[in-house]
C-alpha cells in the first residue's frame, strides 16, 4: 500500500540524460519516442483547426452564394420598366 500523495512508480518522470542505469541507445530511443509523440498531438491540433476553418470559409462562402441569389430574386426594376413600356406602347 502507498501513502496517499505519494507517487506510483509507473507515473515517475525520469530525465534521461541524469539516469544512471540508461545506454546511449536507450536515451537516443527515448528521444525518438518524445520527438514521435510531440509531432503527433501537434498533428491532432492542427486538425482540429482546419476543420474549424475549412467549417469558417465554408460558411462564409454559402453565405455570399446565398445572398447572391436572395438578391437577384428582389430585382424586380426590370419588370417594372417593361410593364410601364407596354402601358405606353397601349396608350400610343
Amino acid at each position: 500500500p502507498r501513502e496517499p500523495g505519494e507517487e506510483a512508480a509507473f507515473a515517475r518522470r525520469i530525465d534521461p540524460a541524469r539516469e544512471p542505469g540508461l545506454s546511449p541507445e536507450q536515451r537516443l530511443l527515448m528521444a525518438q519516442v518524445e520527438r514521435a509523440q510531440r509531432q503527433r498531438a501537434l498533428q491532432r491540433r492542427l486538425r482540429g483547426r482546419n476543420w474549424l476553418l475549412a467549417l469558417g470559409i465554408g460558411a462564409v462562402a454559402f453565405g455570399i452564394y446565398g445572398y447572391t441569389f436572395y438578391s437577384v430574386s428582389q430585382e424586380r426594376f426590370l419588370d417594372e420598366l417593361e410593364q410601364e413600356a407596354e402601358a405606353a406602347r397601349a396608350r400610343a
